[in-house]
């Protein structure tokens, strides 16, 4: 199976301390793999040499079998939807223009765009007469999430970037943004790198789940193989499926 993105042998310091040692691994094409892990484990900085946010002191990353160092950062951002839990919406902009700012930068003709923002809001579970026209501060948590959600997805890119997205949401909300993004997932072919602490999200989400523990690559395998792992930090996280908390 061919990887969307993979990782060579990565080493990442920042302020005398090693982030993450010996880092390898792929992200195969139209699988979601989640990362999951401590805080400081490690896998945000590794979300973020995806997109060049940040750059490996060794080894390599590869996004489309191209060294990431090797593409434009600004075209290599523009092709990756990236979602992160501050949502990361212009306060000023409204709904439409906020999902559809990457489709206009790219010179996409103004009804193109409006019927690409109207078809990614409803996907999302908004209805586009009803939300295209309110402002960030107009919409609930989970609202601006899905915004966010449709906004990493305007572009049609074949790569998606999560950065614990849905973690400020109440359990609720956070469980319905859950199921919208697997119902979503089944009708579009993408590749996605979601990093979570929440061992039942990483359950429910991912195709495949990664551990760090300490920037290493301690687990990956697909859930039930997690739940199977011979590890003391697998263990640790798995004890907390008997919590109230599920990790979160």
């Amino acid at each position: 199976m061919s990887s969307a993105v993979a990782f060579r042998d990565v080493r990442y310091e920042a302020g005398g301390n090693t982030v993450l040692n010996g880092l390898t691994f792929d992200v195969r094409t139209g699988e979601t793999l989640v990362l999951l892990g401590r805080s400081g484990s490690g896998k945000t900085s590794a979300l973020k040499m995806v997109n060049r946010l940040l750059e490996p002191t060794d080894g390599a990353v590869e996004v489309e079998g191209v060294p990431a160092v090797d593409w434009d950062p600004i075209e290599l951002r523009r092709r990756i939807g990236y979602v992160i839990q501050e949502v990361g919406l212009f306060p000023h902009f409204t709904v439409e223009a906020n999902v559809g700012l990457v489709p206009r930068l790219e010179g996409w003709e103004p009804e193109r765009v409006r019927q690409r923002v109207d078809e990614l809001l409803e996907s999302v579970g908004l209805t586009a007469d009803e939300y295209r026209g309110r402002h960030p501060a107009e919409l609930s948590g989970g609202e601006r999430q899905r915004v966010g959600v449709a906004r990493a997805l305007a572009a049609d890119p074949d790569i998606l970037l999560f950065d614990e997205p849905f973690g400020a949401l109440d359990p609720v909300t956070r469980r319905e943004v859950q199921a919208q993004f697997l119902e979503l997932r089944r009708g579009m072919a993408k590749s996605a790198l979601f990093v979570t602490h929440d061992i039942r999200e990483a359950l429910a989400i991912g195709t495949r789940i990664g551990l760090l523990h300490q920037g290493r690559l301690e687990v990956l395998g697909s859930p039930q193989e997690f739940l199977d792992a011979d590890s003391d930090e697998a263990r640790a996280f798995r004890a907390c499926l008997d919590d109230d908390g599920g990790g979160s």
